[in-house]
């Protein structure tokens, strides 16, 4: 197992240095310029500019300063936000319990309601059943974030009245943020009505951000559970009388779970990448947001380092999800 794990973090290496340089480059090839960004609308002197230049080190060579930005993160070092002149480790731990808190909520509907729908889908193969989840799982997955998050504000914010429209609770709240994570914070103060809040503004982002691993996540259990139920020993245990539930639930669904667990580890990336446009539709104060802002302010330094540590992030829950299916399926450790 040891040897499985340092295979893995070897094979992590070269990954971060590739994101290192796609980070660096990525925001440097858009248009625009950091320190006029900084200036505003009141503009700046020739002379002011210089130094500013000067201060963050752009008027050195474009390898000389990426030379400096790995030297600075081999350090720990991971900068200082142009735009907020905060540590970007700061503001990205401050914000990043929001987007946890939203990943969380969105796998957990994803994971409750696609597993169900692929063995149900798996068991009545063909049928009129078969066919609806399939195609709603079809839809789920094809349907772009941004339209789907409007649509739902629209509908049940905006016409039912049911949901808010934005953001993480109402603005009559005040309680002390000990966690970040606005569910435990609010329950640790002791008010009930700040924790309904939170999850009446979690409802829609939610469903917004969960609907695309929701149908991944249910049709890699219909593609698992076909597979495992055309198994000899599937076909014993219900040769032996063992009841329906009993096979299903015991000897195919078991067995068909290891590719279903690699599946929704593999969404988490997804996710981070989806809570991008999600937090921008519903005003969500999360990472997502934050680099969206970031991008255009131009703040190269939140942007780089932001892009890095959610990279690390994704590949550390990848490599947690590798050990986990190792220690499921030896033969993977044995390959």
């Amino acid at each position: 197992m040891l040897r499985f794990i340092l295979h893995k973090l070897a094979l992590i290496v070269p990954t971060i240095i590739g994101i290192t340089i796609a980070s660096f480059a990525f925001i440097r090839l858009l248009p625009g310029d950091p320190i006029l960004a900084m200036a505003g609308q009141h503009g700046i002197k020739p002379e002011r500019y210089e130094v500013l230049r000067v201060q963050y080190g752009f008027d050195l060579p474009i390898w000389e300063q990426y030379f400096r930005y790995v030297g600075n993160i081999l350090q720990g070092d991971f900068g200082v936000s142009l735009s907020t002149k905060r540590p970007v480790l700061t503001e990205f731990f401050t914000l990043f319990p929001a987007t946890v808190e939203l990943a969380l909520f969105a796998m957990l509907i994803a994971v409750l309601l696609g597993i169900p729908a692929g063995i149900f889908s798996a068991i009545k193969r063909g049928s009129w059943l078969d066919q609806i989840i399939m195609g709603v799982a079809l839809t789920g997955y094809s349907m772009p974030i941004f339209w789907w998050g409007l649509l739902l504000i629209i509908f049940f914010s905006g016409y039912l009245g049911w949901t808010p429209v934005s953001g993480r609770i109402a603005l009559q709240f005040f309680f002390d943020r000990v966690t970040g994570f606005m569910l435990i914070d609010s329950l640790l103060a002791g008010k009930p009505d700040a924790f309904v809040s939170a999850i009446r503004h979690l409802i829609l982002p939610s469903i917004v951000l969960g609907t695309i691993p929701l149908a991944v996540i249910a049709r890699q259990t219909r593609s698992a559970m076909l597979e495992v139920l055309g198994e000899d020993y599937v076909r014993t245990a219900k040769a032996k009388g063992l009841s329906p539930n009993r096979v299903i639930g015991l000897h195919a669904f078991r067995n068909a779970l290891i590719p279903v667990v690699t599946t929704i580890g593999l969404q988490i990336g997804l996710l981070m990448a989806g809570a991008i446009l999600t937090e921008t539709i519903f005003s969500w104060p999360g990472i997502g947001k934050w680099m969206i802002d970031s991008i255009s302010k131009r703040d190269y330094v939140s942007v780089q380092s932001g892009l890095l540590l959610i990279a690390l992030i994704v590949m550390a829950v990848n490599l947690i999800v590798d050990v986990l299916y190792a220690v499921i399926n030896p033969r993977v450790r044995v390959q």
